[in-house]
């Protein structure tokens, strides 16, 4: 008798490219030309900095052979755990990388480190790099999934169900059987880790939940490679996951039509640089404004309708400190559409604090609406009321924000996206960065995956 751990680990082990639709194949691509921008995007970053200075003290410089990993903000290369933990450190704190609604995961920022960094170690094709990321997606929307909602009130998913697609995307890459993955899934399991606390201070955490859950789950699928057991119902056991982290956990989940249903192809891309939970309103509020051709001047409030998810992650930011900070402000994104028609990089950069920008932040509120909470996570609805100094009240609603499948980007929309990245951080020159792009849009046809960045 199979259980839902193992069945999953059996697909995860057993999945090959022929049996992926091309379109999913297509999509992957994209994903890893987003991601690719969000990691060159973290260059500068305080966080991500000292992230990868403790990566370079831990690496065997000094005139050791380092490895063959690469690391994108600093043109050096290290040990693949190493070089997996300062990746997905960078490609986290933009706020730019992609998530998948119905688990509240972003998968990128742990799946793409860790396989790269594998790949360029064991001189994998660019091929396998793309089946071995779809692995790991496939596996940590599942597990993201399986949690529920309740565990995404305390626990940042991407930190807990991203170690297990990690250690996915890395078994598959290192060609583990089932017996293995299986246990590289209970490795990766019993390290899971992530706490939202980390929002009420200001604090540095969400660069360290990716960068731990990306080098832990290829640490994980390592030692399975090795002889390393781990628990056999690290997720549905008595004392698994779901035992100790989630309170409506649904084991279905796990095997939701595996092989036919591509959760990889449901992914979206983030369109403003902020938590994803402020998108819908934000497309919303952009909606009432250009329709209604607007003045931020003229706006008294704004409700924004919302689920309860948005209220739990969002509601403990009321006077953001830092600019990261700022991107779980309801209020301070949709004070910056208001006035900027976008809530980009340099907006929160330059503007995040301005006097106007902070008034029109504390008339916001968040207000819980029925259709909005029980639509998500598998719909964010975005739904607003503008009241205006003159007593007019606009309503605003949108159901695809910008970046969902339903409204995605195109191939064109995702380079431009990874251009502006890379010129926000100086992390590549404006040819470094097209020659990269182009060399991941061209990435099936390589037979060892070497450097992005020369």
């Amino acid at each position: 008798m199979t259980h839902p751990s193992q069945e999953l680990a059996r697909f995860a082990s057993q999945l090959n490219i022929g049996e992926i639709p091309k379109e999913v194949i297509d999509r992957s691509e994209d994903l890893l030309v987003d991601w690719f921008g969000s990691a060159i995007a973290g260059k500068g970053s305080r966080p991500v900095e000292i992230i990868t200075q403790f990566v370079q003290s831990m690496g065997g410089f000094n005139g050791a052979n380092p490895g063959t990993a690469e690391i994108l903000i600093t043109r050096t290369s290290s040990s693949p755990f190493l070089a997996a933990l300062a990746n997905a450190a960078a490609s986290h704190v933009a706020e730019q990388d992609d998530v998948h609604n119905g688990s509240v995961f972003h998968p990128a920022t742990i799946v793409f480190p860790a396989a790269l960094a594998t790949a360029q170690t064991i001189g994998a094709s660019g091929e396998d790099l793309l089946l071995a990321s779809i692995v790991g997606y496939e596996v940590g929307i599942r597990v993201g999934e399986f949690l529920g909602r309740s565990h995404y009130k305390t626990f940042h998913t991407t930190g807990t169900a991203g170690t297990l697609a990690a250690a996915a995307a890395v078994g598959r890459l290192l060609k583990l059987n089932p017996s293995q993955m299986l246990h590289a899934f209970g490795s990766a399991g019993t390290q899971s880790a992530g706490l939202w606390e980390f929002l009420r201070d200001a604090a540095d955490s969400k660069q360290l939940h990716t960068a731990h859950a990306s080098s832990t789950g290829l640490m994980s699928a390592y030692l399975a490679q090795a002889g390393f057991t781990g628990a056999q119902h690290i997720l549905e056991g008595r004392q698994g996951l779901a035992a100790g982290m989630s309170t409506d956990a649904d084991p279905s989940k796990l095997t939701d039509r595996l092989g036919t249903r591509w959760a990889t192809a449901e992914t979206s891309f983030k369109y403003h640089a902020s938590c994803r939970h402020t998108h819908p309103a934000a497309d919303a509020l952009l909606q009432v404004i250009i329709a209604n051709q607007l003045s931020h001047q003229d706006i008294a409030k704004v409700e924004a309708l919302v689920h309860q998810g948005a209220i739990d992650v969002l509601g403990p930011v009321t006077n953001p400190t830092t600019v990261h900070q700022s991107k779980f402000s309801m209020g301070t994104v949709l004070a910056l559409v208001a006035h900027y028609q976008f809530a980009g990089l340099q907006e929160f950069d330059q503007h995040f604090y301005d006097d106007e920008i902070c008034n029109f932040r504390d008339r916001v509120t968040m207000v819980l609406d029925p259709e909005v909470d029980e639509a998500y996570p598998q719909r964010w609805i975005g739904k607003v009321r503008v009241y205006m100094r003159d007593g007019r009240v606009y309503e605003g609603r949108v159901d695809e924000p910008k970046g969902d499948p339903g409204n995605t980007l195109s191939r064109i929309e995702i380079t431009d996206k990874a251009m502006r990245l890379a010129a926000y951080s100086s992390g590549a020159s404006p040819s470094e960065m097209a020659a990269a792009i182009d060399r991941l849009w061209n990435i099936r046809q390589q037979k060892v995956m070497g450097n992005l960045i020369s």
